[in-house]
């Protein structure tokens, strides 16, 4: 396993119970000892980003849920750091956040956008490691800015290989075999 740290995926184990982070993949932004932060991949939002911000009208992209911690914000990841001025770069060539006016501009390219974000406090990410609720990976672009988000979990899990891949078939509950 690869130690939590900034463009790393955390795979959530196939039978974590968590309604939050069932069968998601996060990606890390941030890991320090106060906490750490990043948002889930895999799960679409019920509105679109045209339906949220009335000067993106007619501007039907989708709004990723990225969590369940200030689900009053917008976020976004990008691989356009000359375009969109002041992002944060998470890993090479992935940004998070910047010039929310720039990114108007820029509406159709590959943004992604989330509403709220996961975050950990001082420790908690490790204690979840340790009870093994994660699996980690190291980030891909193509896992970030799948074309298909209910892929992600399944081919995240592919990367590890090996035993890990037969996860993929795992059911969500054993006992209702």
């Amino acid at each position: 396993m690869i130690e939590p740290a900034s463009g790393i995926l955390l795979i959530s184990d196939p039978f974590l119970k968590d309604p939050n982070f069932m069968r998601t993949v996060v990606f890390l932004c941030e890991h320090q000892e106060q906490g750490s932060f990043g948002f889930v991949l895999n799960r679409k939002y019920e509105n679109t980003i045209d339906e949220l911000i009335p000067e993106l009208e007619g501007h039907r992209i989708p709004l990723y849920y990225g969590g369940p911690v200030q689900m009053d914000t917008i976020h976004f990841l990008h691989q356009y750091p000359e375009d969109i001025p002041g992002g944060q770069e998470v890993m090479k060539g992935i940004y998070w956040g910047g010039d929310f006016d720039k990114v108007i501009g820029m509406i159709k390219s590959r943004i992604r956008f989330f509403i709220g974000y996961s975050g950990w406090s001082d420790g908690q990410l490790h204690t979840e490691l340790a009870d093994k609720s994660w699996l980690t990976v190291k980030a891909t672009r193509k896992i970030i800015f799948h074309r298909d988000y209910k892929e992600i979990w399944k081919d995240a899990l592919k990367q590890l290989g090996g035993e890990y891949e037969i996860m993929i078939n795992f059911p969500i509950d054993p006992q209702l075999n």
